[in-house]
């Protein structure tokens, strides 16, 4: 299974109730290229804090907001692939459950 987690060549900060995110590169922030969140998407960010899979941050957006099943596993993997592409979040592996 397959958990995505915030990159560690990024900083993020909450600020006027939206998230930025600065990817850091050797060093020093790249304002360039800073990604600002809408409210799912800060929310999909505060979720992979930590590794989780995609089920997992599916079931949590479902919960904190409505929406069909479809429509949030939607959102939730254009929102992981952007991330992916853009070198934003990692992808770690996890051990079988049996």
């Amino acid at each position: 299974m397959q958990l995505y987690i915030r990159s560690d060549a990024v900083v993020s900060r909450l600020i006027a109730g939206e998230i930025l995110i600065v990817p850091v590169r050797k060093g020093v922030g790249d304002l360039a290229s800073i990604y600002s969140l809408n409210e799912v998407a800060s929310s999909i960010w505060q979720t992979i804090a930590r590794p989780r899979s995609k089920d997992e941050i599916v079931q949590i957006i479902q919960q904190d907001f409505e929406g069909e099943r479809q429509q949030v596993e939607h959102d939730v993997e254009v929102f992981l692939a952007e991330m992916s592409t853009a070198g934003l979040i990692s992808t770690v592996g996890a051990a079988a459950h049996s």
